[in-house]
């Protein structure tokens, strides 16, 4: 089905002449006014430009500028041979809540599906990471797919099916995971992270935004308040949302989330959600300092931290630092969620992510999971529990650090030949 909005979204809609604006601004505004009621939803395809210019009666160049406005704001966005099309995350999804009450194109979202709940508006009203199109050259939380280890998973998937899955690997299985994979993602963290954790304290998720939600679910109550980082990932900030919390958003400086800041914006939250190892999206590591205070912090309080730690396994300068679970505090094992990925290092498509529980509460979250999720699917479990304990997992690992750092400085060196201002020729270097 197209994606082109509904005519009579800018069919009402006609050029002042009388008015200050120039007809580009009142065309930008009048689409973006659209957009932020929800009128015009995300991936929507906008009219042609000539088509447009002849229905209002302006010149086609006066459309494009209109719509190079709302390219330029983060409203709209081209795609090659296929027309302009209605951003997949708005800038109002990208920003902190603002003390004033204003338009909101999340409530907007919400407010289309009037027969919902009020509860189910707002979930529905969140925003949610948006599915990436085109090549996803330098999109964020996209591992290299042109590395994927095709033929070493195609070869043990292969003997998953050929060996006949028994009825236990084909139907309802332990909503904690696969065991051996669990064993494997145990060994794996103690290994490569030092983080020293049990197979019976992980809990196998569909990726870190599943495993974060779940935390949320079973961690706080509506109206509970939650430090979350600012700037920071989207989808976690709804994740708790959805749970009924109130989202504290907490300044991230050059040490990571600001502990005292948080204190005096939340004293009582009762749930800190970050991301020490690699923030994102600023990329900074959270300082020792940092992390102990905000260990201190959940100890005294007796509330909860959930570590995504989705990106931890990489890191361009020397060894990736552990985990804030691996901490030598008491705290660290009994207050800290511990959230991981394959998404990064393999593929987002396999869907496959953990969390590591606090002490005793492994079984409530598997409890839970089940209740909405029974299970991750078992064969790519099995498939990747062999790829983990045969070693293929260290040595994809290995090799996907060796290119980023390739690829890294490949870049480094064409934004410092091009974008150096320096005179002297200079030959990229692939």
């Amino acid at each position: 089905m197209s994606k082109r909005a509904t005519p009579p979204v800018w069919g009402a809609f006609a050029v002042d002449p009388a008015a200050a604006l120039p007809f580009q601004e009142q065309i930008a505004r009048h689409l973006r006014e659209a957009v932020l009621r929800g009128h015009l939803r995300p991936g929507a395809r906008l009219p042609s430009t000539r088509s447009f210019a002849a229905e209002l009666g302006v010149s086609r160049q006066t459309v494009v500028l209109a719509y190079d406005r709302l390219i330029a704001e983060g409203y709209a966005r081209g795609q090659r041979g296929s027309g302009i099309y209605v951003s997949d995350v708005l800038p109002e999804d990208l920003s902190p809540p603002a003390a004033t009450a204003q338009l909101s194109v999340t409530a907007a979202r919400g407010e289309a599906y009037p027969a919902l709940s009020e509860r189910g508006r707002r979930v529905a009203g969140l925003p949610i990471t948006p599915v990436p199109r085109g090549p996803g050259l330098l999109a964020p939380g996209t591992p290299a797919f042109d590395a994927f280890p095709y033929d070493t998973w195609t070869r043990l998937s292969a003997r998953f099916w050929r060996s006949r899955p028994t009825a236990d690997q084909l139907g309802y299985a332990d909503p904690a995971g696969f065991r051996p994979l669990r064993e494997a993602i145990a060994e794996h963290l103690g290994v490569t992270r030092g983080l020293p954790c049990d197979a019976d304290d992980v809990v196998i998720t569909s990726g870190s935004q599943h495993a974060i939600e779940l935390a949320a679910r079973l961690l706080i109550d509506a109206g509970d308040a939650v430090w979350i980082e600012n700037p920071g990932f989207v989808a976690g900030h709804s994740a708790v949302e959805s749970a009924g919390a109130r989202a504290v958003p907490v300044p991230v400086d050059a040490e990571g989330l600001d502990v005292e800041a948080g204190a005096r914006l939340a004293a009582g939250a009762r749930l800190a959600v970050v991301t020490p190892s690699h923030q994102y999206p600023l990329g900074v590591t959270m300082s020792l300092r940092r992390r102990l205070a905000l260990l201190d912090w959940a100890e005294h309080a007796g509330a909860w931290i959930i570590e995504d730690d989705c990106d931890g396994d990489y890191r361009y300068a020397g060894r990736p630092l552990h985990p804030l679970r691996a901490l030598d505090r008491q705290s660290a094992a009994n207050r800290v969620i511990y959230v991981g990925t394959f998404a990064k290092v393999l593929a987002p498509g396999l869907r496959i992510g953990f969390l590591i529980a606090p002490p005793g509460l492994a079984g409530a979250f598997a409890h839970a999971r089940a209740l909405v999720d029974r299970q991750s699917p078992t064969p790519l479990q099995v498939t990747l529990a062999e790829f983990i304990g045969e070693g293929h997992f260290a040595t994809h690992l290995r090799r996907m650090r060796m290119l980023y750092v390739e690829r890294r400085d490949a870049l480094l060196a064409a934004l410092k030949c091009h974008c150096a201002n320096n005179s002297k020729p200079c030959a990229f270097q692939r």
